[in-house]
Parts: C-alpha cells; structure tokens; sequence
C-alpha cells in the first residue's frame, strides 16, 4: 500500500496545491524534491564563448528560467538591453513573464500559441535580417537548433546556465513508494544519488518519454507516461494509481 511519494519538483505556490488532496482522499504523503539544481554561469565562464549578446537582434527563450538568466547576464556584464531586441517565446507563459523585466509595450514579443517553437517561424520568416541567440543551459539539446536550420533560420545556441545533481543527505531516508520523474537530468541524477537502487515494488512515473526512456535504460519498470490518453498530467497519473489499489 502506498504511504509515501516523492514528487521531483518544487511544491507549487500558494496555500493549497492539486497535491493536498491526494494526500487528504488516499491517506498519503507527499514530499516535494527537485532531484536537479541549476546553477548560473558566472561573467568569466560566460566569456569564454566569446559571445556578445549585442551582437544579436533578437533572443529566443525557451523558458522562464532562461529569461532569468538573459538578464542576470546582461547585468553581470553590464550591458544595456536595447529597447529594440526582439523575443521569441516557447509560450504565451514566457512572453508574458518578460513583463519583470521590460515594458512589455515596448519591446516586440512572440510567443508560440500551443507552446512550439514552430508556432514563431511566420514572424522569424517577416524578419530575414534578423540575428538570433538562444538561451539554454549546459548539455542542452540541439532538437530545437536543429528544428530552425531545418527551416533556413540560423540560431546561435549561448549556454548561460547548468544543472547540477541535487545531494540527498545520507541521514534524510529515501523510502519512497511512488516516485514521479519530470525530465531525464533528473533520472540522471537520481541514478548518480543511489547507483545500486533495487526497485522493488517503488512504482515510477514519468513526464515524457525521453524520462522514461532514461529510466529504462537503467534497467528500470516505468508504471505510466504522462501525458497519455485519459492522464494528461503525472497527478492524473498517480491518481489514477492509488485509486486502482483501493
């Protein structure tokens, strides 16, 4: 019977998230633990890929993460974001969250309407001049890059960030009976905290297939893979777990 469940994410904001009722209608425990940190380069790593993010008209995001992290640079390096730079967003999410930064009337933000990449290559098409750097972090995959080559549009990808391996305390206990998965440096990270894990009868969930893929390759049972037809989110997932066990 499950009792105790891991959730390999920060605890959503606010006094009540989806979560407190799981643990309220089944009885269990819910802990909330990124298994990843990430972790800004500072101005001397920055440099040593000797990029200018003047040199650039325009700057893609795929994150909100990475829109901290584009200005957390610039500032470091001390350098003034023209009013004129473009942003292209992942999502209407991101496009919005630049309001922290800027004013949002001033400057030229695109964002993807289903949350693709592709959803921007109209407005990058009306644009031919235009100079693109994208944010992502260290060992970042090259899908995206990829995906705008495909379409005759040249992006500089400019690492700004890392994720390091979250340390579980050798005194904090790791007896879990679920544990959800949201991205393969988590697995990773998980496997380089507890190399000689035995599965036993601990059920894993997992956010996409690549996390999956991840674990499976480690020798791994995965219980379910969200989203899927009738669990669109890893809570469904659960949920529909314990219910079953009942």
């Amino acid at each position: 019977m499950t009792k105790k469940i891991l959730i390999s994410q920060i605890r959503p904001a606010g006094d009540h998230n989806p979560y407190d009722l799981l643990e309220h209608h089944h009885d269990v425990r819910v802990d909330f633990q990124p298994l990843v940190e990430l972790e800004g380069l500072n101005a001397r790593e920055f440099r040593t890929q000797h990029i200018n993010p003047l040199d650039y008209t325009a700057v893609i995001l795929n994150s909100k993460i990475s829109a901290d992290h584009y200005f957390r640079m610039c500032q470091e390096l001390r350098i003034n974001v023209p009013e004129t730079m473009h942003y292209y967003c992942q999502s209407e999410a991101v496009g919005n969250y630049l309001q922290k930064y800027i004013e949002f009337r001033k400057r030229r933000i695109f964002f993807g309407e289903h949350n693709s990449f592709e959803d921007v290559l109209p407005a990058m098409y009306r644009r031919p001049q235009e100079k693109y750097m994208m944010v992502v972090g260290e060992n970042y995959s090259e899908d995206v890059i990829n995906m705008f080559a495909s379409h005759k549009i040249e992006v500089t990808p400019v690492v700004m960030y890392r994720m390091t391996s979250y340390q579980w305390p050798k005194d904090k206990p790791f007896d879990y009976d679920i544990i959800a998965f949201f991205t393969a440096s988590g697995v990773h990270a998980f496997l380089e905290n507890f190399p000689n894990f035995e599965q036993g009868d601990t059920a894993f969930f997992c956010f996409g297939a690549n996390t999956a893929q991840a674990l499976t390759d480690a020798g791994y049972t995965v219980q379910a893979i969200a989203p899927a037809p009738g669990c669109p989110s890893i809570l469904s997932a659960i949920e529909q777990y314990l219910s079953e066990q009942q």
